[in-house]
């Protein structure tokens, strides 16, 4: 009787102890962390219990999503309604709830160039759904020791040189795409084509041929198989997480779970093709795989040991990443550039005299490329309206000092890269104008001096290390458009940017098309 006593204390404390530290979870710390943030000056929203604001954060951004608006690059309000109004009703340093845990939006560009900066103290956050993280967890998604480890191993891929070899590929992919719309168009007419899904498959093209040279038709099958994981990945953030969740055996769980299993199974076999072949001296540097096992095999030969190196698992979700990162970036530049100089046509004329004047009717070249300026003003513009992802996130992992403010710890914090980009206060009053004469004078000339106002490819240590890859695709394939078409909108374009990872059209990009 005595030992069943025990036991039964035994197993009401234990349940005592469980029911603390759920209530700490979500209350108690919560309105802890509310009331210390508070203290400091900072405005916000109050913590509602354990959903925070995530309810109205969903039914806003569904409200938005149900309709098309006018055609305006004033976008900020249909792609983040909730954040745009926080950061109206509490300022450009505030804070909401995601779950449990603040969200400290951050859009003053001295204190997002400080968190940049220091990468070690503000890492990528953590603690959400673990299910996420199949999306990779390769460079982007690694921290301190272990993204220099990363970043000096891939660093190789992406050097310029490197990309010079690439150019051959890149432009098969953008033949393909200028063979195929010719054949859709009339001679001497026009024709509505939704370039949408026909630039996704360019980008998708291009990463394939570039990541993995003659086993870009395996590619394929991984890009559309990563394109269906994004999006299950997106309703996943949108529900409050219970840990444990990501274990049980629902329908998008195991459905998620299979993709990532088929993805690694594709690439792992591509891998060891690759691995075999260059023990047998066939050595190739000329993609993005064939470098980085290159630079990986130094390394370890180098320091004599493997861990040095990567493991096979490391350079699987390193491919990964090269395929959901360049896609999704190059696609989506690509698509709000057409729109754009669908829109304003004279933009559309003075690129295509650059084009002609640097190429005529020939074969674009990586030097030729360089020498575009108006063509490097306009992408850089649409860039600054329609950033690839208009948000980064980061988080506080021990209380820290930001600027006059300390964010405690197991805090997010929001860098509000759409809302920087459009702020009236940095770019004047025709900030959500497409203006590309902004970038004249180049990038620099129009950063206020000492901070960071323009981040389509994040800043800091960890800016993004395939930008230039992107940006050579994204000319060769604005080039070789503009020598064979004309473009506008046609009357069934529907305006709808929106978030699926990545910035995108919504109801696709209908334009009217020529051959020039």
């Amino acid at each position: 009787m005595e030992v069943s006593g025990v036991v039964l204390w035994v197993i009401v404390l234990v349940l005592v102890w469980y029911v603390l530290r759920f209530l700490n979870w979500v209350w108690f710390r919560p309105k802890k962390m509310e009331k210390r943030l508070r203290a400091q000056g900072l405005k916000g929203s109050s913590y509602k219990l354990l959903f925070g604001d995530l309810k109205e954060v969903v039914n806003m951004l569904k409200d938005a999503k149900s309709k098309p608006i006018n055609l305006s690059d004033n976008i900020v309000p249909r792609v983040v309604p909730f954040d745009y109004k926080s950061l109206n009703t509490y300022g450009k340093i505030c804070f909401t709830w995601l779950g449990p845990r603040p969200l400290v939006h951050i859009s003053e560009p001295t204190m997002i160039k400080e968190i940049l900066a220091k990468n070690y103290e503000f890492q990528k956050m953590r603690g959400g759904n673990p299910l996420a993280r199949l999306l990779g967890t390769g460079l982007a998604d690694a921290e301190t020791d272990r993204w220099a480890k990363h970043r000096k191993l891939i660093n190789p891929a992406f050097h310029v040189e490197k990309l010079k070899h690439m150019v051959p590929a890149i432009y098969m992919s953008c033949a393909e795409l200028v063979n195929k719309w010719e054949e859709m168009l009339p001679k001497e007419s026009s024709c509505e084509i939704d370039v949408w899904p026909y630039l996704q498959r360019l980008s998708a093209d291009v990463v394939s041929r570039t990541a993995f040279g003659s086993s870009f038709e395996e590619g394929r099958k991984i890009f559309e198989l990563q394109r269906e994981l994004a999006e299950l990945v997106i309703q996943a953030l949108q529900s409050i997480y219970i840990p444990g969740s990501s274990f049980l055996p629902t329908k998008k769980n195991k459905r998620m779970k299979e993709i990532d299993t088929q993805v690694q199974a594709s690439i792992r076999s591509i891998i060891n093709k690759r691995t075999i072949a260059m023990k047998e001296g066939h050595n190739s540097n000329d993609d993005l795989l064939g470098i980085l096992l290159e630079s990986n095999n130094k390394e370890i030969k180098l320091q004599g040991n493997i861990s040095f190196g990567l493991s096979i698992n490391e350079v699987i979700e390193e491919c990964k990443l090269f395929y959901f990162a360049g896609q999704e970036t190059t696609g989506n530049l690509l698509v709000w550039t057409l729109i754009l100089l669908a829109q304003h046509t004279n933009w559309q004329a003075r690129a295509r005299d650059e084009v002609s004047q640097i190429f005529g009717d020939k074969k674009p070249d990586i030097d030729g490329l360089n020498r575009l300026k108006i063509v490097n003003m306009i992408l850089n513009e649409v860039l600054r309206l329609y950033p690839p992802v208009v948000a980064l996130g980061r988080m506080a992992h021990q209380d820290t000092k930001l600027g006059d403010i300390t964010i405690p710890a197991g805090s997010f914090i929001q860098l509000q890269t759409l809302l920087l980009h459009h702020d009236r206060d940095i770019w004047g009053d025709d900030a959500h104008e497409f203006k590309p004469e902004r970038f004249s004078e180049g990038v620099s000339k129009v950063m206020t001096k000492g901070q960071t106002s323009y981040l389509p490819f994040g800043g800091g240590p960890r800016i993004c290390i395939g930008q230039n890859f992107a940006l050579v695709e994204a000319k060769m394939a604005l080039t070789m458009i503009l020598q064979h078409f004309e473009f506008e909108l046609s009357p069934s374009y529907s305006h709808g940017p929106h978030t699926i990872v990545t910035l995108q059209p919504q109801f696709g990009a209908h334009l009217n098309m020529r051959r020039v």
